[in-house]
């Protein structure tokens, strides 16, 4: 999931921190707010893109994206991190824990983390007994519970480490 957001002049930042600092009803209304008065774009990058690519090829070429459908387009764009994304339209600059330091990327990773964690609850209707409600498909003990009781879904990731190794297993005659 990655988000690019342009403030408008005068925007009240206040509220607007890194998105793994707010609780989830702060993050829902910082959504709403930024959602309100940004210009966004939110991308969604699949499990299949991210097990073809990697993480960090599929997040950066999202990135991309992410800048080239704002409207109108950033001048100059602030990147989370340390990695350029390939070919954005404006000149990028990175921030090592940007979201901490500039309002425009704490909103961009507000709009990314809420946009995963509802698409996460769906994923929970659809898939029960993962509690991606509960873990927003992150890695904990009950999820790893699940996945060796259940075995993987259709959106898990096999890229990703334990799916990696129960997917991978030979089979036995």
């Amino acid at each position: 999931m990655v988000a690019a957001a342009i403030l408008p002049e005068g925007f009240d930042a206040s509220g607007i921190h890194d998105s793994k600092q707010l609780s989830f009803e702060e993050r829902e209304r910082q959504f709403s707010r930024i959602v309100a008065e940004a210009n966004y774009s939110i991308q969604i990058v699949s499990h299949e893109e991210v097990d073809r690519l990697n993480i960090l090829r599929a997040t950066l070429q999202a990135m991309s994206q992410a800048l080239r459908e704002l409207d109108p387009q950033a001048k100059h764009a602030l990147i989370d991190g340390n990695q350029l994304p390939p070919n954005p339209p404006c000149p990028v600059e990175t921030v090592v824990k940007g979201d901490g330091k500039f309002a425009a990327v704490a909103a961009a990773s507000i709009l990314a983390k809420v946009t995963r964690d509802r698409l996460m609850i769906e994923a929970n209707l659809e898939y029960p007994g993962y509690g991606f409600d509960r873990n927003f498909g992150y890695y904990n003990p009950f999820h790893v519970a699940a996945l060796e009781k259940l075995g993987p879904c259709p959106i898990h990731r096999r890229s990703f480490e334990p799916i990696k190794s129960l997917v991978n297993q030979p089979l036995l005659f």
